[in-house]
């Protein structure tokens, strides 16, 4: 549905349903260009498909960054990231690859974000989940969001709580349930 915002913050739908509002927050995402790696005949979903070494269906090539999508190391599922750090530590991974110094890209995808003294971190993926647990307040800039499918915490959002989010970072990428169960848990 396409969504149109005029100046006195009222939301027009496109089935011409208006909706008032008081904030509007817009997500707008991008879309890979992939047509080139098409043509070369590189199989291409949502992005330049990769394995957990970040090679692309093709010998010896090899794709990082927005374009590629990359087995998901907590979940095993596909995902694309678009964050200029992933990139980053992807572009590192591949190039550990080819010196024959690599072994599975197992970085958790991560984010934050500042607004004035507030930070929000997020690190994980989580495109569907069972529950959300919280912890704290966000009012008072000291709260956490724990994402939990099939049992397992797939995503940590936080607010005031960067240590949190860094341990949550860690755990996910040594692959340690217990550690973030306990983070999960605390108060």
């Amino acid at each position: 549905m396409a969504v149109k915002v005029t100046e006195n913050l009222w939301i027009g739908l496109s089935d011409g349903t208006r909706l008032a509002a008081g904030l509007v927050v817009v997500g707008v995402g991008v879309a890979p260009r992939v047509e080139l790696a098409q043509a070369a005949g590189l199989r291409v979903d949502n992005g330049i498909v990769v394995d957990a070494s970040l090679r692309t269906s093709a010998p010896d090539v090899y794709a990082v960054g927005d374009v590629a999508r990359f087995p998901d190391a907590r979940s095993g599922a596909p995902v694309r990231i678009e964050h200029f750090v992933v990139a980053e530590r992807q572009g590192q991974a591949a190039a550990r690859s080819l010196l024959g110094l690599g072994g599975a890209y197992r970085d958790a995808p991560f984010f934050w974000s500042q607004h004035y003294d507030v930070t929000l971190r997020y690190v994980g993926h989580a495109e569907r989940w069972d529950r959300i647990d919280t912890r704290g307040s966000v009012g008072a800039g000291d709260f956490g969001a724990f994402f939990v499918q099939g049992g397992r915490v797939a995503a940590v959002v936080t607010v005031g709580r960067d240590l949190v989010a860094l341990h949550a970072e860690r755990a996910m990428e040594a692959g340690d349930d217990a550690a973030l169960e306990a983070l999960r848990q605390a108060p």
